[in-house]
Formats: structure tokens, sequence, C-alpha cells
């Protein structure tokens, strides 16, 4: 990202008359993206709604959803398709809609809520279409991913978004360990059901001091951003209700911050002479890392010690 903010075309505007709706002839042929409320259902450009008033079909993640949101911004469907693509049925719908596309027609395709293509199915179709020579665009607006960083008070000048942790345990200590090393904000969806477990993990293997924000219901009436370090907001989450997905945004380790590598080093040193406890503690008061972070990578050398035996 480099910070440069383009003015908004003026040629553009005053072909269109300004800030009047464009015509249905005026949208082009090709796969448009359209991005959609995350909750409140204002929240969506005059751009995305002409797209969705002019386009001769609609694929969309929820078929309802979509409909409601188009009644509520009176929107007719006027007879048009308005097909289901998800991640159950992409493969069997891409054909199709790809067909559409080659014969010139304008599809326009809307995810469950938010920017699509953000943990969401619609890469495939989009690299489907670009393979096929079809224009593809965006009408850009809402998403979850911005608004999270924008609300949580860390910082913004680089971050990356990594989805949804993995469903197995082992897959996704390791893959919060590789989230150790990034130096940027990280951002990632989880649901409120398994959110309290994910924050213990990430206490156990980033650090309980660790900055964060868990926001859930974002842009909606009982929005609720919750702020501290991963070990104040695992001990203060258990209140969240089942509904509305989580986004977590974690803080970048600190530069001074020593390696894992660095820390298995030293605790191997001192494991050598000394017991657990006291090795635990001279590692940790060495490398500034959390003492709990430090016992459990020590654990995690004497299980690996026992496995070599």
């Amino acid at each position: 990202m480099t910070g440069r903010r383009d003015k908004p075309d003026v040629d553009d505007a005053a072909e269109t008359g300004g800030a009047s709706p464009i015509s249905a002839a005026a949208l082009a042929p090709g796969l448009h993206f359209v991005a959609t409320p995350i909750g409140t259902a204002r929240d969506i450009t005059l751009r995305a709604l002409d797209t969705l008033r002019a386009a001769d079909a609609i694929a969309a993640e929820d078929t309802r959803n979509t409909r409601r949101l188009m009644e509520l911004h009176g929107i007719p469907v006027a007879g048009r398709p308005i097909l289901p693509y998800h991640d159950h049925n992409g493969a069997k719908m891409r054909p199709r809609l790809l067909k559409m596309l080659q014969d010139g027609g304008r599809v326009a395709y809307v995810s469950d809520a938010g920017t699509p293509l953000v943990a969401d199915p619609g890469y495939q179709l989009a690299r489907s279409a670009i393979d096929a020579g079809i224009p593809v665009t965006a009408a850009p607006g809402p998403s979850a991913v911005l608004v999270a960083l924008t609300v949580s008070g860390l910082p913004s000048d680089r971050f990356l978004f990594v989805g949804f942790p993995p469903p197995q345990a082992g897959a996704r200590r390791s893959w919060i360990a590789e989230l150790d090393s990034a130096r940027a904000t990280v951002i990632l969806f989880e649901s409120p059901r398994r959110v309290h477990r994910l924050l213990g993990e990430l206490c156990d293997i980033l650090g309980e001091d660790r900055q964060a924000a868990l926001c859930r219901e974002l842009t909606k009436r009982f929005e609720d951003v919750r702020r501290g370090s991963l070990g104040q907001l695992r001990d203060g989450c258990a209140d969240i209700p089942p509904k509305g997905e989580c986004v977590l945004v974690i803080d970048r380790a600190s530069a001074e911050r020593s390696s894992d590598d660095s820390v298995r080093d030293a605790l191997r040193a001192e494991l050598a002479g000394h017991s657990v406890k006291a090795a635990v503690a001279a590692v940790a008061e060495e490398t500034g890392r959390p003492r709990r972070e430090v016992y459990q990578m020590a654990l995690r050398l004497k299980e690996d010690e026992k496995d070599d035996q």
C-alpha cells in the first residue's frame, strides 16, 4: 500500500451526469464483484446498487440474503436469474456463469456479506473469468477486515489477513506459531463458539501480553469491540453470545523480541544443568518472553527429548 489517495475522476462523473445513477446500458459486459453490507443495510455504495440494478444475472453466496438486500433498496429482480454460487456448488456453477459472460452478459457476484474474495468462494470464478479473457471489475465497499483494523487501535501501516484458523488442533497450533514471526498486524476470523479456545492457544504460543482487539457484530446496533492483551481478552470473553462472526486483530511481535530458535537454544542450555522451573525463569528474564510461553516451549523440548530416546 503506497498511501496515495487518488481523487475521483471528474470526467467520469460528468459523463454519467454527476451523482445520477448509471443506466442499465452503461454497465459494461463482464464479471462485476459487488461489495455488500457487513451489518447495516445502508452501508452500500451507489455504484453497487447501480450494478445490481443493471446486471443481466446475479451470482450470490446466499440468494436469500441477496434478494432481501435488493428488496430493501427497491431493486426489482425483474425475471433475472439469481444463482447460488458457494463452496459446495462452485465447480458445477462456474461453466454456466462463464458461458453467460462469454456470450457478452453482465454478471454481478455478491458474497454473503462484505467484499467478495475475502474469505469467500469467489476466487476461482475470478481466476476462470480472467483466464478466459473476460473483463473483471469490482464495485468496492464494506469489508470486515478493514473495519476491524480501523477500530482496533493497532498499527495499520502493514497488515496480514489470514482467514479462519484450521479446525484440527495440531494444524491450528502450527498455524498460530507461524504468525509469531509476522512483522505485521494480523487479522483473522473465528466463530464466537470457538473464539475462547483460540484465544487460549494464542496466549500459549504468542504470549499473554500481545495487544489485540476482538470485534463482533461490526456496524450493527450492538457492535462490540474489546481491546487489551490476549490474556485480558481470553479472560473476558466468556460472556460473548454464540452469534455473529468475530474478527480478531493482533499486534505484531516486538522487533526486540527474541526468535523462537534463540529461545529454544537458551532453554536447552539452561535445562542441561537446571530444573525446568529455574530454566524457564532464567530464559524468560533474558529474552523478554512471557514465562508461561517459555514454560510451554520447555515442555515441548522435554517431550521431543523423550521421543528421540
